[in-house]
């Protein structure tokens, strides 16, 4: 793990004059809200803290060198929010700029709310963009603080093939799911009605028979009682994989999920509180744990994964703890070590964010593997360890 040592030790040591600044957005939720901040539904990683961005943007880095650095390179979130964590990782390329030099770096954003689009375009050109002719795939287009380009679209397909660093940061969370329950005569799929005796309330039912989709997304060998499953995550999943096996890169996954072993995981947030997911719909953010087990399954093989591994442990592979010293010596002023204490807690506490979010990632069999290992074993230097899902061992 030299050359990841290296990156960690060669990054700026302050804590750098960026504030998160709050936007409130005043509702398809994101679509009219956004609801992320400290004014929003809920608060977000990239939200707490820009360390945990540039250990993101030293992951990517440290992959890229990995894989015999290409000489392209299309950073592509999905769901980018308010474009915090694209601009902590944006800092990052521009602090390692010498390491890049070479790398034609391009930004690439899936977004379908025009309101947050707007804010991300603020956050990360500060406004300096312009929307694309009807032949282009994407829909705006801009350049960066730091002069790298940024184009959106509001779908994955629609992002150019190439060597590419996929990122979903809370994204899987917020896709819609069904719902399904073992009953006596077989799975049945709890839908959404309308409450007989109380005018405007919604229910929850059971589906009088079989549904298509209890026929389509019920594997065969669940053993769980009550499962959520979001087809739209799968396709995502198969789409990436496709991309990442056929040009390269890797897609790196950060949410709150498990591995196959949760139920009834669906729940709303209001004003950082507990919302019934049934009242007032439109009005509160709804998210359900993103089941990687499920996405493991439809990567289908045609990429390797690793993870999921919880936060705390990811953070602490990816050199958290030495960051946090770094910048806790060289911050004059105790609110800012009270501040950086605070979000170091808020992302590594078990009771916290530590253990309910995990990270994933997809990456190229030949990363994890030379494809002709067996010929002759001795000619190839070992693979170096992906950074985050190994242990930091500092020399």
């Amino acid at each position: 793990s030299g050359n990841f040592t290296k990156l960690l030790f060669s990054f700026p040591h302050n804590s750098s004059a960026v504030h998160h600044s709050q936007l409130d957005r005043p509702g398809g939720y994101y679509t009219r809200r956004g609801g992320v901040g400290e004014s929003g539904d809920f608060i977000t990683s990239p939200e707490i803290s820009q360390v945990f961005g540039e250990l993101i943007g030293i992951w990517y880095i440290s992959e890229w060198m990995a894989m015999g650095k290409p000489s392209t390179f299309q950073l592509v979130e999905l769901g980018p929010g308010r474009g915090t964590l694209t601009e902590d990782i944006l800092r990052v390329f521009q602090q390692l700029a010498s390491v890049l030099s070479k790398c034609d770096v391009s930004v690439h954003l899936v977004e379908v709310s025009p309101k947050l689009s707007e804010i991300q375009a603020v956050m990360l050109t500060g406004g300096k963009v312009q929307p694309s002719p009807e032949d282009e795939s994407a829909y705006m287009k801009g350049i960066s603080k730091t002069g790298i380009p940024i184009f959106w679209y509001r779908d994955i397909q629609d992002v150019p093939p190439g060597y590419s660093f996929y990122l979903a940061h809370e994204f899987f969370d917020a896709l819609p799911i069904h719902k399904f329950q073992r009953t006596e005569k077989g799975w049945r799929e709890v839908l959404v009605d309308i409450d007989p005796e109380v005018p405007d309330q919604l229910r929850f039912v059971l589906s009088p028979s079989r549904t298509p989709a209890t026929q389509n997304f019920i594997q065969p060998e669940e053993t769980r009682d009550h499962v959520e499953v979001c087809p739209e995550a799968g396709v995502i999943v198969q789409r990436l994989a496709s991309r990442i096996e056929k040009d390269g890169g890797a897609a790196l996954v950060a949410d709150y999920g498990h591995d196959g072993t949760k139920t009834d995981t669906f729940r709303g947030f209001r004003n950082h509180k507990l919302h019934d997911v049934l009242s007032a719909p439109g009005t509160a953010d709804l998210t359900a744990d993103v089941d990687f087990s499920y996405l493991r399954k439809m990567a289908r093989g045609k990429t390797a994964t690793l993870g999921p591994i919880k936060q705390r442990e990811f953070l602490k592979n990816m050199g958290i703890d030495l960051r946090l010293q770094v910048l806790l010596q060289n911050s004059g002023d105790t609110a800012t070590r009270e501040q950086l204490l605070h979000s170091y807690d808020m992302l590594m506490n078990p009771e916290k964010m530590g253990d309910c979010f995990n990270f994933f990632a997809l990456l190229p069999h030949q990363r994890l593997a030379h494809p002709d290992k067996k010929d002759k074993p001795e000619s190839k230097s070992p693979l170096p360890p992906v950074a985050g899902f190994n242990e930091l061992l500092l020399k």
